[in-house]
């Protein structure tokens, strides 16, 4: 491709995926600008299970020695369910926060609209800023601003499957956090050379948790309220106007830790303690609670419209399958960009759908029940080559 044949691409969004595509995109000689809501990073009480599918793209990319630099490896996935142990080997792999930098982020107001002209896409800004481009990506979440306008006009054309046009799903909350650096006596579990990786669900009560030790000597966790039933934001939001008790789904981070600070968790050479003893250990900035969204679009591209996944891997892989694509597009007409979108579906589509089916079977271990139990203690002592398969 020729420096003119090149396309132009305005990344909406600057996660992990907007910027994975970004750099790739800087490798390649490709233009590219990000556009990021949010003014500044704020922190996150969080960490990221990166695995061999990805590090590789991390060596490319020159960035390997220092995620490596600020992370630990991990071996083992302790499961429990509350006073039983059981012990599962998974394949190494790196525990670390990706730096989210790029010179090619701006910060700027949210999407009103997106249209398409002749041979060139606009984003309208609430700033009244428009910028114009031959590809826009929506690496923006799972309430993407760009899938929302696409779907409204495959939807006022009567051709957006009815699947796309239900209300996103979620059927769990999780509380997050990260620790203050802690003192090894207290907490020994973080003078481990590696990772310590622990997975515990309710024996009886709606919850699991999860617990992992960092290279800053501190402690992450994720604590899930798995919900009867699966629900949605709309849903939500209609039932909170309708009752006086709003606040049985939505409850603030205080009544959360509250019900579950009690919870048992391992603080190594055979100490136990409680989540309330990360809860209060954690500054109020380095704690969220966030619904998990969980949903395969059958809508990926409409023009030249493209979409990225949302959830940290996920959506690096489908920048890393979108840049390739970019890379060796002969032009950039709207028929080999349509082709181009149409590959990245087609590539991505299969692997996605597994990413999903695993992640069902495997929160069915916290369902509580006969079918939990089955479901947990298939995954304690599954084989070791079916667990390989598993979480490949």
């Amino acid at each position: 491709m020729s420096a003119g044949d090149k396309p132009t691409l305005i990344i909406v969004g600057a996660g992990l995926g907007g910027l994975m595509l970004g750099a790739l995109l800087e490798k390649a000689g490709i233009p590219y600008t990000i556009f990021e809501r949010a003014h500044v990073v704020k922190p996150l009480g969080s960490a990221m299970a990166v695995g061999p599918a990805i590090l590789p793209i991390f060596q490319q990319l020159g960035i390997y020695d220092e995620i490596l630099a600020i992370s630990k490896p991990f071996y083992h996935v302790y499961n429990y369910l509350e006073a039983t142990q059981g012990l599962r080997t998974v394949k190494p792999t790196h525990f670390g926060l990706v730096e989210e930098l790029s010179q090619h982020t701006k910060s700027s107001s949210r999407v009103l609209d997106i249209t398409e002209k002749d041979d060139k896409i606009t984003v309208h800004l609430a700033d009244n800023v428009t910028f114009e481009a031959d590809i826009v990506v929506g690496a923006d979440g799972a309430y993407s601003a760009v899938r929302q306008r696409m779907f409204d006009s495959l939807k006022q054309k009567g051709v957006l499957p009815k699947a796309d046009q239900k209300d996103l799903p979620f059927d769990a909350i999780c509380l997050m956090g990260q620790t203050k650096v802690l003192d090894p006596k207290a907490f020994p579990v973080i003078t481990l050379p590696y990772g310590h990786f622990t997975q515990i669900v309710g024996k009886g009560r709606p919850y699991s948790w999860h617990t992992f030790a960092t290279a800053q000597n501190t402690i992450c966790y994720m604590v899930m309220q798995h919900l009867p039933k699966t629900m949605s934001k709309a849903a939500i939001e209609e039932r909170a106007r309708d009752s006086k008790n709003s606040e049985w789904t939505f409850h603030p981070i205080e009544a959360m830790m509250e019900e579950t600070r009690h919870f048992p968790i391992p603080l190594g050479d055979g100490k136990e303690g409680i989540l309330g003893d990360l809860f209060d250990l954690t500054s109020k900035e380095f704690m969220s609670k966030v619904m998990l969204e969980d949903k395969v679009f059958e809508t990926w591209y409409n023009g030249r419209s493209v979409l990225l996944g949302d959830g940290a891997v996920t959506a690096m892989h489908d920048a890393v399958a979108l840049a390739n694509l970019l890379y060796s597009m002969p032009t950039k007409t709207p028929e080999d960009i349509t082709r181009l979108f149409q590959e990245y579906r087609k590539e991505r589509y299969p692997a996605v759908m597994e990413s999903y089916n695993t992640s069902k079977q495997l929160a069915k271990t916290a369902l509580g029940g006969i079918i939990g139990t089955i479901y947990f203690y298939f995954v304690v002592y599954m084989p070791f080559f079916l667990w390989r398969y598993v979480v490949r």
